[in-house]
């Protein structure tokens, strides 16, 4: 038995062996992702007066919607050489926002509207969709639709009736990552621009865990800036996997580049994910 008078000694090492666990646990709980490498292998050109905010890559296609009002449209250009072979304008009152592959339709989003267009793989118009909230981004991981609003949060929707069925709320550790723009899904990962920065999020869709970061910063450093530039507008935003390849085609909003990457696999062990709520 321990000499009573000792207990009170024992009790402070206990605390204090405690305070410093939870000191390590709260610094590793906020450590930021790791970053991933990346290769630049192809530059393709792109529409300077695209302002992308949405990309997919859809058999031989790549589909892009553009925003802006008065100015919003979506486009099917052959992947091989970017030739043109479809556009639709959208109405000016409206500001086109992500878009996603789902089976064979095309699911769009609108920013402030509330209500998106469906299309067929030809850009044939099917109708529309309503939803509550922004549009930003929008995914498709085979089971379901993934939508951001701007916020740090995630939101679930069924991709045949296209309710919304609930939702993860995005950390980085314990730090909410917010902004969270156009979002493209590729091997089990949801790769997310955040907007007004140069880096992707990589996040583990079910729990909302940031798992690896991609800084692209240095991409705006390779080509030159056309007419009209805006820093502060002009950002990273478009990303589109192309399963055939393995690799990735990002852009930004009126950039006269599109880039083809190789990206590092995200090799750590996925965080167990949280109910959706």
């Amino acid at each position: 038995m321990p000499n009573p008078l000792s207990q009170p000694r024992l009790r402070t090492a206990g605390r204090l062996a405690f305070l410093i666990f939870a000191a390590a646990f709260a610094a590793a709980s906020a450590r930021a992702a790791p970053s991933l490498a990346f290769r630049v292998v192809a530059e393709r050109a792109h529409d300077s007066e695209s302002f992308t905010q949405g990309l997919a890559v859809h058999g031989d296609t790549l589909i892009e919607s553009a925003g802006g009002y008065g100015r919003s449209r979506v486009t099917l250009r052959r992947l091989a050489d970017g030739a043109l072979l479809r556009e639709h304008a959208l109405p000016a009152d409206v500001f086109a926002e992500g878009l996603a592959v789902a089976g064979e339709r095309v699911v769009q989003l609108t920013w402030q509207s509330q209500f998106g267009f469906l299309y067929g793989p030809d850009l044939r118009l099917l109708g529309r969709w309503s939803y509550r909230g922004e549009g930003w981004g929008l995914a498709f991981d085979g089971r379901r639709l993934i939508r951001s609003d701007g916020s740090d949060r995630l939101r679930f929707h069924d991709p045949h009736h296209l309710a919304e069925t609930g939702g993860v709320a995005v950390r980085d550790g314990t730090r909410a990552v917010t902004r969270l723009n156009e979002l493209e899904y590729a091997d089990g990962w949801l790769y997310a621009n955040v907007w007004l920065t140069d880096r992707i999020a990589v996040i583990q869709p079910d729990s909302g865990a940031v798992r690896a970061w991609l800084d692209l910063s240095d991409l705006k450093r390779r080509f030159a800036k056309p007419p009209r530039w805006n820093a502060a507008e002009h950002v990273l935003n478009g990303i589109a996997y192309d399963p055939r390849t393995r690799r990735f085609l990002v852009t930004g909003k009126c950039w006269p580049v599109m880039f083809e990457l190789e990206i590092e696999p995200v090799t750590l062990t996925p965080a167990p994910p949280r109910p959706s709520s």
